[in-house]
């Protein structure tokens, strides 16, 4: 299956504001409108990630990666069989 990304370069000051803007993107991927999510904010990536671990239907997934000097943090999930 392929992963359908959702890429944003926001960042956020605070993990409060990364927790709101968090459970909008678990909303998506809940709807399956995506599958992935990739941004430079350890603070969101980190929280959606705990949000859809709670879902026993999902292996969730994340990776660092390095491109032209910046970090993004990637998170997806696949569906379990």
């Amino acid at each position: 299956m392929a992963i359908r990304w959702k890429e944003e370069m926001i960042q956020f000051e605070t993990f409060r504001e990364a927790e709101v803007w968090a459970d909008s993107i678990t909303n998506e991927i809940h709807g399956r409108s995506i599958t992935g999510y990739c941004t430079p904010d350890f603070k969101v990536a980190t929280i959606l990630a705990f949000y859809l671990a709670e879902n026993p239907d999902y292996r969730v997934r994340s990776a660092k990666v390095h491109i032209d000097q910046e970090i993004y943090y990637q998170v997806w999930v696949e569906l379990k069989e």
